[in-house]
């Protein structure tokens, strides 16, 4: 019988983290390698992936840092091939890029909706597809994580989350991964979603700064989620104590959607 610690390690896997330079990203990319696992970490910055590259390094993990435009089919391509070529294989990914941009519904911009969707839904899913394809060429199953947002499952707060094309966006990831799960379980292939409430990160910050105290009174455990409560529920769901579990949407909230 498995130790019950020994489900959580990811020691000789492959993770691609999309986003992998700041925020989110760089939390659950920390938290694969702690965990064991070599990771490939990408973004359009790749200063910003570099920096995390050599912090995971540093600790005696191994990493890689990648320019990529998930929008692009090529770049998307050459991740997954660098991965496999790096490291033999790619095991698990974690759909983490993203873009968001606020106006209200009514002046929302035709252009910036349409960029969100470009990054958040085409992005996720030229990603998916890249990394399943090499999965499903390896015959050993694998880990797909794509991050959606508390955002897809209920309307943003008029008072300060106007961001009807990000909303939406998430929205579509919650479908796709429900989609992806069904289509590749029989490859062996679990495809979940993590669903974040907020967090404080460069993409949150000014939100956080000006509207904190109002945020909070509509989070029953009225404080901000950390990156240690995000770093496991990423390793959770690329690990062996996930094994009975895709087509998910995990919400790590403080509460905010069972009010």
């Amino acid at each position: 019988m498995t130790q019950v610690m020994d489900l959580f390690r990811l020691d000789g896997k492959t993770a691609i983290v999309t986003g992998g330079g700041r925020g989110l990203g760089r939390w659950m990319a920390e938290g694969l390698a702690e965990a064991g696992a070599r990771v490939i970490l990408c973004s359009r910055k790749q200063e910003a992936c570099e920096e995390v590259r050599d912090e995971i390094q540093s600790r005696g993990r191994e990493a890689v840092a990648l320019a990529c435009d998930v929008t692009d089919k090529k770049d998307v391509e050459r991740v997954v091939a660098t991965a496999r070529e790096t490291f033999g294989r790619v095991d698990i990914l974690i759909n983490n890029s993203g873009s968001t941009w606020g106006a209200l519904a009514e002046e929302m911009p035709e252009d910036k909706f349409d960029q969100v969707m470009e990054v958040n839904v085409k992005g996720t899913f030229l990603m998916a597809q890249a990394a399943g394809r090499a999965m499903i060429e390896q015959g050993e199953g694998g880990r797909i994580i794509n991050i959606a947002s508390v955002a897809g499952l209920v309307g943003g707060h008029p008072d300060y989350m106007n961001t009807v094309g990000y909303n939406s966006s998430k929205g579509a990831v919650i479908t796709m991964t429900k989609d992806l799960a069904v289509s590749w379980a029989r490859h062996g292939i679990l495809v979940n979603a993590i669903a974040p409430g907020w967090f404080p990160t460069k993409m949150s910050g000014g939100l956080l700064k000006h509207f904190g105290d109002k945020m909070k009174e509509h989070i029953p455990l009225h404080r901000f989620g950390t990156e240690d409560e995000l770093k496991g529920l990423a390793v959770f769901l690329a690990s062996p104590a996930s094994s009975y579990i895709t087509g998910q949407t995990l919400v790590a909230d403080g509460g905010a959607t069972a009010w």
